[in-house]
């Protein structure tokens, strides 16, 4: 893990160290360390007292590498402190990420409520669609069953015109049958009437 330290000498350490000064957490973010821990460190004896180091450092606490903090100071310096970037600043930034977060959660959420919104209208359309379905099979059914009993009607009414044709037919043959009778029945009385004249004389 990197370290920032400051290189110490005291009697009784009998030689160098290193004050942890802050410790790496991530690529861009470090946190400050107590400065209490001290850690013994042959590599130091030949830097300067007071001195700060970037010291790359095992879990036992052995030391894998050490260099000068000149560089990665200055280029601190260059990459924030130039342009006017000050802590003050940084925690705006840190405040205005975190309400941007915000607003995209916030967002997020509305988006996500809106979609339920959207599927349960898509659901309630699809219910419409199969009931509106469903109603127009039923009237197409209807129409068919009316259509079948407007059929049955004129079928019914041709065959009630062909019966009342068929009376009319048979009325008029009666008809006919009564005035032969009645011509055949004055004939018969004539033909009697001259029968019993000629009986007379």
């Amino acid at each position: 893990m990197l370290y920032l330290a400051q290189v110490t000498r005291t009697k009784s350490l009998g030689n160098a160290g290193l004050r942890l000064l802050a410790c790496q957490k991530s690529e861009t973010t470090w946190a400050i360390e107590s400065g209490e821990e001290i850690v013994l460190c042959v590599e130091a004896d030949s830097v300067s007292e007071d001195s700060l180091v970037l010291v790359d450092l095992c879990e036992n606490g052995e030391v894998k590498s050490l260099c000068h903090a000149l560089e990665w100071v200055l280029y601190l310096v260059q990459q924030y402190l130039t342009n006017g970037i000050t802590p003050e600043l940084l925690q705006a930034e840190a405040e205005r990420d975190e309400r941007w977060r915000q607003e995209l959660t916030k967002r997020s959420q509305d988006i996500g409520q809106a979609s339920l919104q959207v599927q349960a209208r898509q659901e309630q359309i699809q219910q419409l669609e199969a009931d509106l379905n469903r109603d127009r099979q039923e009237l197409e059914r209807d129409r068919q069953e009316l259509e079948a009993r407007c059929e049955r009607i004129r079928q019914l009414e041709a065959n009630l015109n062909g019966d009342r044709q068929e009376l009319e037919a048979l009325r008029q043959s009666i008809w006919q049958l009564e005035e032969n009778l009645k011509r055949a029945k004055q004939e018969f009385e004539r033909e009697q009437q001259e029968f019993e004249k000629k009986k007379l004389s």
